[in-house]
This record gives C-alpha cells, structure tokens and sequence, in this order.
C-alpha cells in the first residue's frame, strides 16, 4: 500500500469515526428518555362511572408489549406506566403527579375525559411536560396559545353538534329538539354547537337536561324532556348514560322522529346492546373509525391486522368493544410520534411531532378520514362520517362530512 493510498485509508477511517460521534452527539434526551427506553405515562377509568373505557388503556399496553417485541422503537424499549384515575379529577390529578414526579415520564397520553384533563392542563403546561393525544373533543384542549403542551385526539366537540344541527335543518326544519347533555366541557360544547349550527333557528331547542357523571341514572332527565313534545332527541351523554336515555325513552313511550348519538357513545356493544338492539334502531350519529365487530369490514385487511393483534396481545379484553379500536389508534399515534422524534426525545421535540401530523393514516380510521396537526390547530380529525344504526351495525350515510 502506498503512502497515498494509506493515507487516504486513515482519512477515511477518521472521517467514518467523527460521522459516527456527531450522530452520537446529536442524540438529545429529557427526563424519560435514553439510549434503552421511552417511559410514557397515562391515566386512565380501569374503574368507576366509565370503566368501559378502560379498554383504551389495556390496548394501550398490549400494543407496546408489540412493538417491544419487534425491538421497541428505534432500538428502545416502550415502558408505558397506567394508573386507574377512576374519572375523577382529583384522582386524576394524584396519579398524573406521580407519573410525572416519581415515575418521571417523558410524556403523558391519552387520558380520558374533559373534566380529569381539565384538572391537570395548567400543571401539565407549567412543568412542559406533553400532554398529548387526550380523549377529548372540547375546545378548551386545542388552545395553542395559552397551553402549548395538551393536544386533543377527537374531533372538535362543538364542530359535531354543529354537523347535528345541519342534519336537522336539512331533514327536519320544523323539529322539536330535546337535548341530554353531560354537566361540563364535553357536553356543554356539544349543545354549544348544535345551538350555533341551528343559527337563527336555535329557538328550535325546546327542552334541555343535564346530568353529572355520579347520578345513578337519567331517568328522571328523560322524563322531563319527553313532556317537552320534542320529535328530536340528541343524546350528548357517555355510553352508560346514553344507555339508560335510549332504554328509559323506549319504554316511557317516548319514540321521537329521529334519534342522534355523539361518536363518544357510538358503540353497538357499549352502548347499544345495553340499551336494547330494537330500541336503537335508526339512530344516527358521527365516526371516524371502523367497529372491528361490524360485518361490513370483515374482509378489511387493517380489521384483519388488528384483530389478529387482540388475539394475541389482548385476549382477554373483549374484540366487540369499540373503543378498543379507538386505543388502538392513539397507540399507533404515539409510536409514529415517538419513530419521527428519532434520537431526539426531548420534550420539546415530542411536542413538535404531535402538532406536525400531515395526512396521517391508521389503518382503522374510516376511508377519507386522517389526521392532521399544526403549530397552531391541535385537533386532529377535520372530517366525521354520519352513520345510522339499522338494527345491527352502523351504516354510513353519504360522504364524509368536514367539521369546520
């Protein structure tokens, strides 16, 4: 070998040696993050009024334990920590502190419920920890300004009400509307925007009845709203409750014209199956992803993939439950979140991921629905599909419909 040719051989070998210690150096971690693992965070209903839910979060795990036994995420390992918070905020907030204080997550994520998330958004900002993918639809989440750190996952509450109320208009200009409604930011942004969708019709509301998440029923709500005459009953409640307001209004004798259901609620087996197939029958409501147990996507490949995945991570959560679709989805949300944050897990770079999403696909989102994310608008969904329930599944009525 030449002097030249050696030379060369050691410049390259040097070169190869400061390209690998600048990727080395380029490598950024927060609390939470480091060579080996992401230690992620959640609070979650395992218990209490909505434990039905709590399928988001069992989803949740199994679905690391999958990407773990593939390698974890660009060669680290998923350590995703999930407390019972029972839907309440000031549970929420104890484990929430926890997480962040004792376990010292990198992040926390897809916590349930506007009231538990309320509770915990100015802490969570305060310290810049993400709070991310929330199963919340409420406008006070998707404030860029003021709390820069919390995202939604759902679409805009009030973007749906809205949508409810252009149907009625369209199909029935002259109804009655009776609403039941949950008592904080999740029901109270519903009515908010059927009232505004209703315009200078708003007038058309002519009962309204909320309830709190501890009543025991809603049976004295439905009461009240049947003596109003409505031909309209919009049902802005959580499964359990919407359950109780289907049944009750069923076998009160009250049978409106139409029926409609926030997508929060919009589960055969959570919610229609309790209150009664028959009585469920012609319901409409709003969704952005697929119910694994409808027979319309059995031969659906992501249906397929993700019930093979149930199977064997999950198989002792139950398949027919819906929301489990919906876990499935914020999990496969983090794990692109975390994959595009490559080695640079800080915080700050987590945020940035969550709020850069462009025409993003899960596989069980419904055919024209992604996710989109900006610096400046966190909502996630800008289009919800208008289905109809005819005794066994849910039917998609026309084209999806834009929120905004």
């Amino acid at each position: 070998m030449t002097s030249i040719v050696r030379l060369a051989a050691a410049l390259g070998g040097a070169a190869l040696m400061l390209t690998a210690g600048a990727a080395f150096a380029q490598k950024k971690y927060d609390t939470g993050a480091s060579d080996t693992e992401i230690k992620l965070g959640m609070a979650m209903p395992y218990s209490g009024p909505v434990s039905s839910y709590g399928i988001v979060g069992k989803v949740n795990e199994a679905y690391f334990k999958m990407v773990n036994d593939k390698g974890g995420i660009n060669g680290r390992k998923v350590t995703l920590i999930s407390y019972d918070d029972q839907y309440t905020p000031p549970r929420t907030t104890e484990v929430v502190r926890k997480l962040v204080e004792q376990d010292e997550v990198l992040a926390v994520y897809g916590n349930l419920g506007s009231a538990s998330n309320a509770a915990i958004q100015r802490y969570m900002n305060a310290k810049k920890v993400p709070h991310l993918f929330l199963g919340v639809g409420a406008d006070r989440f998707n404030d860029p300004k003021t709390y820069p750190w919390t995202t939604p996952y759902m679409p805009s509450y009030e973007g749906e009400g809205s949508l409810y109320a252009k149907n009625i208009l369209k199909t029935m200009p002259g109804a009655k509307i009776a609403v039941l409604y949950q008592n904080d930011d999740f029901g109270k942004d519903l009515l908010k925007g059927l009232k505004k969708g209703l315009g200078d019709k708003a007038s058309m509301v002519v009962a309204e009845a909320s309830f709190e998440v501890a009543d025991p029923t809603v049976d004295s709500q439905i009461i009240k709203l049947q003596s109003s005459g409505a031909d309209v009953f919009v049902n802005f409640a959580t499964a359990r409750f919407a359950a109780q307001a289907i049944r009750k209004a069923w076998d009160i004798g009250w049978k409106p014209k139409q029926q409609y259901l926030t997508y929060v609620s919009a589960y055969v087996k959570m919610t229609l199956e309790p209150a009664g197939l028959e009585k469920s029958k012609g319901i409409m409501a709003m969704a952005f992803f697929k119910d694994a147990a409808q027979p319309r996507w059995a031969a659906d490949p992501a249906t397929q993939e993700f019930l093979a995945f149930m199977k064997k991570y999950a198989p002792n959560e139950d398949v027919n439950n819906a929301a489990g679709v919906y876990g499935y989805g914020v999990a496969q949300t983090m794990e692109a979140v975390l994959k595009a944050s490559g080695d640079n897990l800080t915080r700050e770079n987590v945020l940035k991921q969550a709020t850069s999403l462009k025409n993003m696909r899960t596989g069980m989102l419904l055919p024209g629905i992604a996710l989109n994310t900006s610096n400046t608008d966190y909502f996630p969904f800008n289009t919800l599909q208008l289905v109809q329930f005819n005794g066994k599944e849910f039917e998609p009525m026309g084209q999806s419909i834009n929120v905004k």
